[in-house]
């Protein structure tokens, strides 16, 4: 058997895993399987791409191919898609340029991330149908918003992605249409939270909750130019479950620290593996960027033969929806309470800077935490502020602190910038005034 690694995926996991191997082991002969024509691109870059404050498609792209291959020393085939996984043989199957191939492995890591949820809409062209989890997608889509091809936009789902790509068709001058099946955007927040988001997104759009998706284009009055379905994401995780591999949350694959998977000398990162979280102490299916990168590059390392570690993540995530910073990190209260834990919530309004500054604006704050003290979680919206004050919470609770920890930060003060009592300072006080009424 070849010293050969084998990396299935070519996007942030799958890259940052390929180099960190290549820094451990400089004469070790590492494959790159990637399905796509691209490789380490960034996919949250694409609503701006659409909107047109990217420019280019190739400004999305880390490196050209052409780096990897010369400069790293990566054997990166593109559009090539990994279709099976023979653990017991150590091969690897794939497909490229409809010829079927069968490649051996003395490691492997699978960096596959997540699949969109599709389905039919009946009367619909399928040219007109997109899903954003490619760059071959973005730029389809872009050239038809150049060409002034799209009046009005349907997006399906009002998520992270569908309320960002609502705002990148309103930046565009498309009449936007958001369908959403459940009575409320954003539901990996909480109500109040998002009720504060929907108010907003509905100053700006035409947003449809409880609304099926089938029965809306049945209305005369929608007929989209194209839609755009944003109703989810699974972890892309069949290759290696199918070969055995043990899986846990939505089906993500489980891996310990160092990101092995139950199969020999097999790893995973990703948005196709259930990460450790530190505030569930469990794996938790959580589909974010830094985390896949970190995480890539552990299983990189530790698979040439180095030693590396994933600490873990909180669930740290922020979302421009309009002029809102909408963040989140830990757990929702919905989230907790399902854990099975003794949690409530404590919400403030403070203010952004001091209150005599110019352009002072309010700042919504929801910590969660447990009957004792533990926190747990926090939530923000805020028109500037929430995305700077949502780490400080992710710091808190990757260290395992509590409300009164964090009422104790010496946070920065300016007034351009802060009053001399930070939102979360506000919201951590109130918050031990809550437990106080609780005992």
């Amino acid at each position: 058997m070849p010293n050969r690694l084998v990396v299935v995926g070519g996007g942030a996991a799958g890259m940052s895993a390929a180099s960190a191997a290549r820094r451990v082991d400089p004469g070790l002969e590492i494959v790159v399987l990637e399905s796509s024509g691209y490789a380490a691109y960034g996919l949250c870059g694409i609503p701006y791409y659409l909107a047109g404050l990217v420019e280019r498609a190739e400004d999305l792209v880390a490196y050209p191919a052409t780096y990897f291959r010369e400069h790293r020393r990566l054997d990166l085939r593109l559009r090539a898609t990994a279709v099976e996984l023979d653990p017991d043989r150590r091969t690897v199957q794939y497909t490229q340029d409809g010829r079927t191939h069968r490649l051996g492995y003395s490691a492997l890591i699978v960096t596959t991330g997540g699949v969109p949820t599709v389905f039919p809409l009946p009367g619909v062209p399928a040219d007109r149908v997109f899903t954003i989890r490619t760059l071959e997608d973005a730029i389809s889509l872009r050239s038809l918003l150049d060409a002034g091809r799209v009046g009005r936009a349907l997006i399906v789902g009002a998520g992270y992605i569908g309320l960002e790509m609502a705002e990148s068709f309103a930046a565009r001058g498309c009449a936007v249409t958001v369908v959403e099946m459940l009575d409320r955007v954003l539901a990996n927040f909480d109500a109040p939270v998002a009720e504060l988001v929907e108010k907003h997104v509905r100053e700006h759009v035409d947003l449809r909750l409880g609304t099926d998706v089938k029965k809306a284009l049945a209305e005369p009055d929608l007929a989209p130019d194209i839609v755009v379905l944003s109703a989810g994401v699974r972890p892309a995780a069949t290759i290696a479950a199918t070969a055995g591999a043990e899986t846990g949350p939505g089906g993500a694959l489980l891996v310990d620290d160092r990101m092995r998977t139950s199969l020999p000398d097999v790893w995973a990162a990703g948005d196709c593996v259930a990460a450790y979280h530190r505030v569930l102490d469990a794996p938790a299916f959580v589909p974010l960027g830094p985390a896949a990168n970190k995480a890539g590059r552990v299983a990189g390392t530790v698979a040439a033969g180095g030693d590396a570690s994933f600490a873990g993540i909180v669930g740290t995530a922020v979302i421009k929806v309009f002029e809102l910073e909408v963040a989140r990190t830990g757990l929702t209260l919905a989230e907790a309470q399902a854990a099975g834990l003794d949690a409530r919530a404590t919400d403030v309004v403070s203010r952004s800077r001091a209150k005599y500054y110019p352009g002072v604006e309010p700042v919504h704050v929801r910590l969660v935490h447990e009957a004792h003290g533990r926190l747990l979680g926090a939530q923000l919206v805020a028109r500037e502020g929430a995305a700077k004050r949502v780490d400080v919470v992710a710091a808190a609770l990757y260290s395992g602190m509590g409300v009164a920890d964090l009422h104790s930060f010496d946070l920065s003060y300016a007034p351009p910038y802060s009053p001399v009592y930070d939102p979360l300072t506000v919201a951590a006080q109130a918050a031990i005034a809550n437990l106080e009424v609780a005992r």
